[in-house]
């Protein structure tokens, strides 16, 4: 392209700002994690079944 160079460059980069923008953000990113794996250890962990009690179990008739 001629002799002309082209920077690819941010117009802004006040990181401050940014960091400060992405700040909450990022707590709900982590909150959401949070939740998700407690919901999964509640639920998988949850209806542990002991085999004598699946032993004992009688089916409706």
């Amino acid at each position: 392209m001629g002799g002309k160079e082209v920077k690819m460059t941010a117009p802004n980069t006040n990181v401050e700002k940014q960091a400060k923008r992405h700040r909450g953000p990022l707590f709900g990113i982590i909150a959401a994690i949070i939740v998700a794996l407690f919901a999964a250890y509640f639920f998988t962990g949850a209806d542990e079944v002991a085999e004598e009690d699946a032993a004992s179990a009688t089916a409706p008739e």
